[in-house]
This record gives structure tokens, sequence and C-alpha cells, in this order.
């Protein structure tokens, strides 16, 4: 299941490799499946072009760009096989360590998980930055989360079946599957540079990410928010004594001012702090409660008729319009 928005110098090379990787394994039957993320260049004509000349390929085209995790559990609704296998079009992820996770998890394992190694290509501020942001999530969540993980995984069909049975929108699907549990088993892989392209994760995203990941799985930022309000509390009271002496053994000070300095330190201090943290988790009551879909599906190819009726959860997606090729071959992964 390959994600894909503005992929267009990529994602002919990606199908290539997943093509080969897929004819070391005769004995298995695979599908293909690509959700195209309301991409803007050329990424979706492309898909079709492939579509065309290999029937294993489907496609779903959303209405608009609904975000990567999204983008990732419309491929987990429409995947059909025995086990399911995420990947990144950016070849980042290498293809070819699927077999890997294919003999894991003919060995019994549910979820054979990727972390990565040597990582090429990436700055020091982002690696560093990736390092702590999985190490606070550990200390914040109630579920241990692997280090050094991303969506690129085999997981078996009763963790698929699990995953579709959990609606939440603001979607972290690395902690779901740590969440979900079943035999888990970290594969080690060197990550590679993008074969092409900029990443799709400007610094604004990786923030939103980082607070999803942590909102979804841990309540503790509300403790969190209750000890700053302690500390904020005790220093103000530090600048309550100051105000005081001030106003007592000075002569400089303005009338107002030392009720004023004791209001705002106070008072602002308890409640501020708070009250972002509070407003994040109300904003997520607020989405869940609008019971929108998750996502649009504008166009779907390479589907066959009963295949199309199933391809995503009616309780979170909704079909716009539809395209369909010939019957394609059996589900995601079969052995």
């Amino acid at each position: 299941m390959i994600p894909c928005f503005n992929e267009q110098e990529v994602i002919e090379e990606t199908l290539a490799r997943v093509r080969a990787m897929c004819a070391t394994q005769p004995e298995t039957a695979f599908e293909i499946i690509c959700v195209d993320d309301g991409s803007r260049d050329a990424t979706l004509e492309l898909l079709r072009a492939e579509q065309a000349v290999d029937e294993r390929l489907r496609v779903l085209s959303f209405a608009r760009n609904f975000g990567h995790q999204i983008a990732v559990t419309a491929g987990i609704d429409a995947a059909s096989g025995d086990a399911v296998v995420l990947i990144d079009a950016d070849l980042q992820d290498p293809p070819e360590a699927i077999l890997a996770m294919i003999a894991k998890w003919r060995e019994g394992y549910d979820v054979v998980y990727g972390v990565r190694g040597r990582r090429e290509g990436e700055s020091r501020f982002k690696l560093t930055t990736a390092r702590a942001f999985y190490r606070l999530l550990n200390r914040l969540s109630e579920v241990p989360i692997p280090l050094d993980t991303g969506d690129f995984r085999l997981m078996s069909r009763p963790v698929v079946d699990a995953l579709k049975a959990m609606p939440e929108r603001h979607r972290f699907v690395r902690g779901m599957v740590a969440w979900v549990g079943f035999r888990q088993y970290a594969l080690t892989y060197d990550r590679a540079e993008r074969f092409a392209g900029v990443s799709k994760y400007p610094l604004r995203k990786m923030l939103r990410f980082a607070t999803d990941g942590i909102l979804s799985f841990s309540a503790r930022p509300l403790q969190v928010a209750t000890g700053l309000g302690l500390i904020a509390a005790g220093l103000s009271l530090l600048g309550i004594v100051y105000a005081l002496a001030m106003r007592i053994f000075t002569s400089s000070w303005v009338e107002g001012w030392t009720a004023l300095m004791i209001a705002v330190l106070f008072m602002g201090g308890v409640q501020l702090l708070s009250l972002g943290v509070i407003g994040e988790y109300i904003a997520r009551i607020y989405d869940e409660a609008k019971g929108r879909p998750l996502y649009l599906v504008r166009e779907r190819l390479g589907f066959s008729e009963g295949e199309s009726k199933t391809a995503t959860a009616p309780a979170r997606s909704t079909a716009v319009t539809e395209r369909r090729a010939a019957p394609a071959a059996a589900g995601a992964l079969r052995g």
C-alpha cells in the first residue's frame, strides 16, 4: 500500500521496484494499492497509465488532500489480502526489505515494523528532533511505541481488521499499531535518501503530526498542564513578594501597579498555561462529534465489482465517482 502526494518524479521507479520484489515470490499473490492524496502534479495520470498495463494495481484517488495518515488509512481499508505492507513512495524505505518482513510474517509474527538504522540524506535537525519526539512520546504514552520507526511495516489480517475498527480522526497509525498489540517484530534496515522530489513533511506538518501522536495516546499533557500551573503559581508568589517589597521599601512604584502585577502573574500563570492543552482535547472531541467521513474517494481504478463495494469503510469514507478496470488479481499479500 503506497500513499502518494505529488510523486510524479518517483512513482514509476517505485512501482518498478515493488514489481521486481513481487517477482521474487512467484508462490505469493500480490495487489498493489496506490492512494493518490489529492496530488496537484501528474501523479494520478501516471498511476492511470500504470494501472492500464498491470491488473494487480489498484488506485484510489481522493477528492482533495486529506493528509498522509488518512491516505494510509484508506489503503488499509481497501486492502483485501492476508497481510498488508505500508511503504512510502519516496524509496527511502527499500521495497526489497519487504521480503524479510514476509519471512517473519510466515514465522508467525502479526506485525513486522521497520526500525531505521542509518538514515541517509536527512539533516541533523530532523534526526535530533525525531529522536527527541519518540522518546518524549514514550514517556507520555501509556502504550510503549517503538523508537525510530515510521509507517513502513507489514501487518497481518487480524491487525488490519483491528485498525479498521478504530474510527478516530486524528490518526497516528504507528501508535495505533502499537496499541493493538499482537506479536510484533522489529526489523532494522538502512534508510536511503529520497530518490527524487522533496519531503512532504515541512516543520509545520511535523509539529502537527507530533501533537496528534502525543494527544492521541496520552492524557498526561493535562497532568503536565496542572504541574505547570502549580509552578507558575509558585513563581507568582515570588513576584508578589517583589511587588510588595517595591511598594513598601522603595519609592519606585506606580499607583495600582502592585495589584496589577499580582493579578497578571497569578491568574495568567495558572489559567493560560492550562487552557491551550485543554483546548486541544476539546477540539478533538468536537471533530469526532461532527461525524464527517474520514476521506472522500473521487475515483477508483482496478477494483472488481465486488471489491469496489468493500474497498473502503462505509462508516468513514464516501465515494464521489468511480471508474473501474477489469477484475484484478487476488489480495494484497497471500501466502
